[in-house]
């Protein structure tokens, strides 16, 4: 799947916002509180967003309409080891995807490091890394290229995003990230695009 314009720009937005965080390591940080529900983490935080995924499956055969996009969401915890690293916890729902007359559907547990670097006071991009544990399950007529059933088992994910604390507590997440999921067909990738809320304890 290619990544769109405002996607490919994130990596750079990295990479700016971690010469950023150098400077601004050099002053004192903020004292972290130390609520959070992810044991060895302090200043807590929960959320929940939603947006769009888009599946990378095989269409199959027969003439059937394909349809590798449907609304997504999640809801997730975490907690920051330092002011710069910390731990994620959530459950995603991708939605489905239409294929072979019936539909392919993804949801899991995903558990990922979260690092971020500020970008003034009430700004700061963010990268994380981890995995996922996820269970699909395909449905449809066989026999056209595409095997039905469910699946599960662990996968990579990753992804990047920005976020805005328009008050000390509540914040807007702008996020985009992959999930690779087991199939009955094979493993493939799931992208998730989503914007939420966000609640720091």
């Amino acid at each position: 799947m290619k990544l769109t314009p405002s996607l490919r720009t994130l990596p750079c937005l990295v990479a700016l916002a971690c010469a950023a965080g150098a400077v601004h390591a050099q002053n004192q940080p903020a004292p972290m509180s130390e609520r959070s529900f992810v044991p060895g983490t302090q200043a807590g935080y929960m959320g929940i967003s939603a947006g769009q995924s888009k599946y990378d499956l095989r269409s199959g055969t027969g003439g059937f309409g394909f349809d590798d996009s449907d609304t997504a969401f999640k809801i997730y915890t975490g907690g920051y080891f330092n002011p710069y690293f910390g731990l994620e916890l959530g459950y995603l729902n991708m939605g489905k995807a239409d294929r072979i007359g019936g539909n392919t559907k993804a949801q899991g547990l995903n558990l990922s490091l979260i690092g971020r670097a500020p970008l003034g006071e009430q700004f700061d991009v963010f990268g994380k890394l981890g995995t996922t544990y996820g269970r699909t399950r395909t449905g449809g007529y066989s026999g056209f290229g595409v095997n039905t059933g469910k699946d599960s088992g662990f996968g990579l994910s990753y992804g990047l995003g920005v976020r805005w604390a328009f008050t000390p507590q509540w914040a807007a997440v702008l996020e985009w990230e992959r999930h690779r999921f087991h199939f009955a067909d094979g493993s493939s990738d799931v992208d998730m695009t989503s914007l939420g809320l966000q609640y720091r304890f």
